[in-house]
């Protein structure tokens, strides 16, 4: 499976994003999807995650009532909406796909794919 994140850019700070992660190869609906994001000098931490039906859905608690999570399976494509943001939220955004971890205690080495990131910056 390949994942292709995109949407973000450089927004003021309240504004919102729509990030977008297109899968090809695989079955797109045999994994569970996740969002994750690395600001400069932090590690790599958990955004949000949607089950492989789309109906449940986790947060990170920096993100909950801000950003929304949701997938299209027949269009093999997840997306992360995200709205009032804040400096705080500046980071690379990845899409991650993963065969057997939801909900919001992702192990980052169970892993099965990665995007290649997508640069988020909100300026104050």
């Amino acid at each position: 499976v390949q994942l292709q994140a995109s949407g973000g850019g450089l927004v003021q700070a309240g504004g919102s994003l729509r990030l977008s992660c297109a899968a090809s190869g695989g079955t797109f609906s045999d994994y569970v999807m996740g969002w994750f994001r690395q600001a400069p000098g932090k590690e790599r931490e958990f955004v949000s995650s949607i089950s492989w039906s789309g109906g449940s859905t986790y947060y990170g608690d920096s993100v909950k009532g801000r950003f929304a999570v949701s997938r299209d399976n027949a269009k093999k494509a997840v997306a992360l909406q995200t709205n009032s943001l804040k400096p705080e939220d500046t980071a690379i955004y990845f899409c991650a796909a993963s065969r057997d971890q939801w909900g919001s205690r992702w192990s980052q080495g169970r892993v099965n794919y990665w995007g290649q990131g997508t640069q988020v910056t909100v300026s104050s």
